[in-house]
């Protein structure tokens, strides 16, 4: 049985979302964060020393497993029976592991950096905030946003040629890409004139297993993020 050690808001709902849709049975601990720092509770580090999510555990085989990368592989490979993931030996099945790695190795550096130099007016001493501000601004106008700009047109570039970010079929690769989709969507306006952009967080926030990890999970603040109805 799969443990699915759940941070609130955080990167690993979409690995509740994934097993949802292979529909394998999972048991859930939750933890909280902080509400001062925001980080995660110590208490996950008695799971893994890093105290981060996604981590799950899983009896049959003793495994113990972070990273969502590494997590969505070993589930689809253990677990997914040929489903979620495209043929090997197939140009499909390199964008998978392409945008498989790619959400957590580029994607989400430089709107994690758009995050702190938010953050970082408010957390400094209040006689320094001022030159705190200074240099948040100028980090984030220079060489933040143009970069997460740089990503948010290509993933848009890419949606225009594929419905998914594999190929034609929905694959685990888009349940990886979603939450870098969503923070950006939240945060720097993804879905902004970038409408192939706006219509897959539509298509993943209407698919039915979403909807059930969200019931499972609790409240996640980038739930239909960017993805207003359709007109």
């Amino acid at each position: 049985m799969i443990t699915v050690h759940h941070l609130d808001n955080s990167r690993s709902q979409r690995i509740l979302w994934l097993l949802e849709e292979l529909e394998i049975p999972y048991d859930i601990r939750f933890y909280k964060r902080d509400p001062k720092t925001m980080m995660a509770p110590k208490s996950l580090r008695t799971i893994h020393p890093l105290g981060k999510a996604p981590v799950i555990t899983d009896t049959d085989g003793n495994v113990t497993l972070a990273e969502s990368g590494a997590i969505i592989e070993y589930i689809i490979d253990k677990y997914g029976n040929g489903r979620l993931a495209p043929a090997r030996d197939t140009p499909e099945y390199i964008r998978f592991i392409y945008w498989l790695h790619y959400a957590e190795g580029s994607a989400m550096p430089p709107l994690l950096l758009k995050l702190i130099f938010g953050l970082l007016p408010r957390r400094a001493p209040m006689l320094l905030r001022p030159f705190a501000f200074l240099i948040a601004c100028g980090a984030q106008s220079r060489l933040i946003n143009p970069q997460v700009r740089l990503h948010m047109d290509y993933w848009e570039r890419s949606l225009s040629e594929n419905e998914w970010f594999a190929g034609q079929d929905f694959t685990a690769a888009d349940v990886q890409m979603s939450f870098p989709l969503e923070t950006a969507a939240a945060r720097a306006g993804a879905t902004d004139r970038r409408p192939h952009v706006a219509a897959f967080l539509r298509r993943i926030h209407d698919r039915p297993a979403y909807q059930r990890a969200l019931l499972r999970g609790g409240k996640y603040a980038y739930a239909n993020a960017g993805s207003p109805p359709a007109s």
